[in-house]
């Protein structure tokens, strides 16, 4: 991917901090990050590091009590920390969308596939509800669910976990957001299927040119789809750069030992038969 000259998103100096306990917790010290267009860039860290506070952030889902937020998240000349709801309701699953990492617990279980796919359209379009209907049966079908007119049809119950995380991306992607944010969207999944929605995301981030911030414990995940990582530990982000040298060239002693954690698969060896 060629980097444009103007970052899509900027976030600069991002604090975190809680103020709904005894004493107040910071969760995420000076976080910066730029993002461009159709760039994919991964945030890793063990549980608790701060990078889906950060994720939440850029969406816009972090509550405006019961915490303070510094510093600064650019988008289309707007501070998603500090504009007013009603811009920001514009932007969100329009121009930025976001997929978590169990799509059950995001899925309305009395609603329909289809309905909740649907959902953007009716808040940020004029279509009919035919066109509504056309365009999410195109969507699930380009998220490689089999017989989408079924699928539309169907509740979240009746499908599988991978359907559903396929049913969760197609919401995201279906106003054609420039940013998609997928929070650790394969953890609940065995492993073929977290290759296939890999695969996906890849295809997403190419055919649509959609920027990816993909948030994950796992660096071996990051390594097979991102460009750039930011590894976080603590509430900082401790190491960034290009995967490449991230991975073969670590400068922090705790990304070194995220990097050794790594599963790996003995070779077998050889064996010649006379």
């Amino acid at each position: 991917m060629m980097k444009q000259d103007r970052p899509l998103l900027q976030v600069h100096g991002l604090n975190i901090e809680f103020h709904d306990v005894l004493v107040p917790e910071t969760v995420v010290y000076d976080f910066e990050m730029d993002l461009y267009p159709g760039e994919i860039v991964g945030i890793v860290g063990e549980s608790g590091s701060g990078k889906s506070m950060c994720a939440l952030a850029i969406a816009g889902l972090l509550r405006r009590h019961d915490m303070q937020k510094k510093g600064e998240i650019l988008f289309a000349g707007q501070d998603l920390l500090t504009c007013p709801r009603s811009v920001l309701r514009q932007f969100q699953g329009n121009d930025i969308a976001i997929v978590f990492q169990e799509p059950m617990s995001s899925l309305n279980p009395v609603k329909r596939v289809g309905w909740q796919v649907e959902e953007s359209l009716r808040i940020h379009t004029r279509l009919s509800k035919e066109q509504r209907y056309e365009k999410t049966i195109q969507m699930l079908d380009d998220v490689e669910l089999a017989d989408p007119k079924r699928v539309y049809r169907q509740y979240p119950h009746e499908l599988s976990g991978g359907m559903r995380q396929r049913v969760m991306l197609a919401a995201a992607m279906i106003c054609e957001p420039q940013i998609l944010i997928a929070d650790e969207p394969t953890t609940a999944l065995d492993v073929t299927v977290q290759s296939q929605i890999m695969e996906l995301l890849k295809r997403i981030n190419r055919e649509k040119n959609t920027a990816i911030l993909f948030i994950s414990h796992d660096l071996s995940l990051v390594a097979r789809l991102c460009e750039r990582v930011l590894v976080m530990q603590g509430g900082y982000v401790r190491e960034s750069g290009p995967v490449e040298d991230i991975f073969h060239r670590p400068q922090e002693e705790y990304t070194k030992k995220l990097i050794a954690a790594i599963p790996t698969i003995p070779t077998m060896p050889t064996v010649t038969l006379s």
